[in-house]
């Protein structure tokens, strides 16, 4: 059972933008936290975004400024807008939900940023 439903990744040129969309299936409840993460070749996975159900933000330093993290607690989603894209922004990035019993994630969507 997919629990968590990404979409919005693709192939941009450097300098473009693309959103990320993620919504959590009903089997969900009690989300305390969503967000983003992204795993490159060869890297461990990082922490891109993350936003809690009660709007506190925190971003990663590569990021700040260029991504906007928002959610949605009714429907149980999340958005990244990522904007001036770079090369190094290339990855299979992750949706995760948090609550107090397990840690959910995606199945990821590929982003790739061109030179």
């Amino acid at each position: 059972q997919v629990q968590l439903v990404e979409s919005g990744g693709g192939l941009v040129q450097a300098g473009g933008s693309l959103r990320l969309s993620c919504a959590a299936s009903r089997s969900i409840f009690s989300i305390s936290r969503m967000g983003w993460y992204r795993q490159a070749p060869g890297k461990q996975r990082e922490l891109v975004a993350s936003i809690s159900s009660g709007g506190t933000i925190d971003y990663a330093d590569s990021v700040k400024g260029r991504f906007t993290i928002s959610g949605d607690n009714a429907k149980k989603a999340v958005y990244l807008q990522m904007n001036s894209l770079k090369p190094e922004d290339t990855a299979v990035y992750y949706c995760n939900a948090v609550n107090s019993w397990s840690n959910y994630w995606g199945q990821g969507t590929q982003v790739t940023v061109s030179s």
